[in-house]
């Protein structure tokens, strides 16, 4: 429709006001029976989390998100602001977004008696009608309600008394929009009192002025709840008031977790193109997958989504810079780069006792190491996985005996991260049988991926025990776990 400049013409374009809880329920409603998707951008919360708010929003109900850190609640909170409509008309001037045929506060109301049909409008993007605030102690009732402003007072020589001085605070400049709170339970108890007749009346008293302003606010919170303990608790009136509580949850799929992923990071690279063969890139995923369940980890805590984000980001970059070292334009992730990676981890994760003594850094290689045996699993027999040998052999062979015969004869293989792809193929060739195990297991699309699923595959029998790996600074060095144990056992 056409955006007319005065109230009378919007009157007569038969604009109709509604709040922003019939604005948001029939916007939904249209999507849901056009089939359209309801928030782009969210996955994994198809079957859990979308439902139960789609629910909350047809009955217009204030939600809380409760989840860990990293669940996507800020996302989801700021994903409702495409349901509103795309325009809606206000008086102009006013600090509040007031209806025109409805305005609240007493300006306002004068304005309209005085200059009816004449009365000017602005219309306002759907963009700007969501506000946020990050609770946090120090937050006072005035930064989000409002309290009198002695500075106005004075300037525009007004007394106390009236109510113009009113300095409005974030909750009333979100009228008729949506105003979201993260980290509820770090806002102090007395502050979240001033939102109680928000909540179940739907309006705000400014502190000196018997006035009741009704307001038109979509509230939405977010809370983790290991803040109910550590820093704060939502007080238990305004628990009562929020109608919806919808917990959120990590993903609960490898797929998943890859599409918000592939969503989040910052892949691309200008001049050299980065190649991630499919194993090394299930493995970034599966480094929080094994965190989310690993006994050095906290899981009170979580694992944030941010942990796989960051983790392909590094590993991505460790590539790049390998190209560039060589000066060439093409690079190919391999499993050494994830733990290049480790600082992509380590500030990430919460240790438990267990964990402090082990050391972040000593957990952090843990689970790259268990996300790339999980990885070596998915594509290849385990490692001690038995192959036929003929009707007549009287037992079976692990599949692995040509490899591992190759370190049983005293050999063993250095590798490191400088290595161009050409060499880093060279050094795994020497093992007899790797590469054709391989081929036989996948189908590596260059010499570059054979390479790096070549030495997948040593990881993950290192990582069976039947391997042994040392690291220092220049690399890693794979060979016989017997020998390395004897080794061990002479000094």
């Amino acid at each position: 429709m056409s955006r007319p400049e005065k109230l009378g013409a919007l009157l007569d374009s038969g604009w109709r006001p509604r709040s922003v809880h019939a604005e948001l329920r029939a916007n939904l409603i249209e999507r849901l029976r056009a089939g359209d998707p309801v928030f782009p951008g969210i996955v994994g919360f198809d079957e859990t989390v979308v439902p139960q708010l789609q629910n909350a929003i047809l009955s217009g109900h204030s939600v809380l998100l409760l989840g860990l850190r990293g669940q996507a609640k800020t996302r989801l909170a700021r994903s409702l602001v495409s349901l509103l409509d795309e325009w809606i008309p206000a008086i102009d001037g006013s600090p509040l977004n007031e209806d025109p045929t409805a305005p609240v506060t007493v300006p306002s109301i004068e304005r309209v008696k005085r200059e009816g049909n004449d009365l000017a409008i602005r219309w306002i993007h759907r963009s700007e009608r969501y506000h946020e605030k990050l609770a946090t102690p120090d937050v006072t009732v005035a930064d989000l309600v409002g309290d009198v402003d002695p500075i106005k007072a004075a300037t525009r020589r007004l007394t106390f008394a009236d109510p113009e001085v009113i300095h409005f605070g974030l909750l009333p400049r979100s009228n008729r929009g949506i105003f979201a709170v993260n980290e509820l339970p770090d806002l102090q108890a007395r502050i979240q009192v001033a939102l109680l007749n928000v909540l179940e009346e739907g309006d705000v008293q400014i502190r000196g002025f018997p006035i009741r302003m009704p307001l038109d606010v979509f509230m939405v919170f977010t809370a983790n709840p290991e803040d109910y303990t550590n820093r704060g608790a939502i007080i238990t009136p305004l628990r009562d008031r929020i109608a919806s509580q919808i917990l959120t949850h990590y993903p609960r799929t490898l797929a998943e977790a890859q599409a918000i992923t592939d969503q989040e990071a910052g892949t691309t690279r200008v001049g050299v193109e980065v190649h991630i063969p499919t194993p090394i890139r299930e493995a970034i995923e599966l480094v929080a997958f094994q965190a989310r369940k690993s006994e050095f980890v906290d899981q009170a805590s979580g694992v944030s989504a941010r942990l796989s984000i960051a983790l392909l980001e590094n590993v991505i970059s460790n590539a790049e810079r390998r190209a560039h070292l060589a000066g060439v334009q093409d690079a190919t992730a391999r499993p050494s780069d994830l733990f290049t990676a480790i600082p992509a981890i380590s500030g990430k994760v919460e240790l438990v006792y267990d964990g402090e003594k082990e050391g972040l850094a000593a957990v952090s290689r843990m689970l790259v190491g268990k996300a790339l045996a999980e990885a070596f699993e998915l594509h290849f027999p385990g490692a001690y996985d038995d192959e036929d040998v003929g009707d007549a052999a009287p037992k079976k062979a692990s599949v692995y005996d040509a490899v591992l015969s190759w370190f049983r004869k005293g050999q063993d293989l250095t590798l490191d991260d400088h290595a161009d792809d050409s060499e880093h193929l060279t050094r795994l060739a020497r093992v007899t049988g790797l590469a054709a195990f391989v081929k036989k297991h996948t189908k590596p699309r260059d010499d570059a991926e054979l390479a790096s699923l070549m030495e997948l595959v040593l990881e993950g029998l290192h990582q069976g025990s039947l391997l042994s790996r040392d690291d220092d600074d220049n690399g890693r060095v794979y060979g016989d776990m017997l020998a390395q144990m004897a080794k061990s056992l002479s000094r």
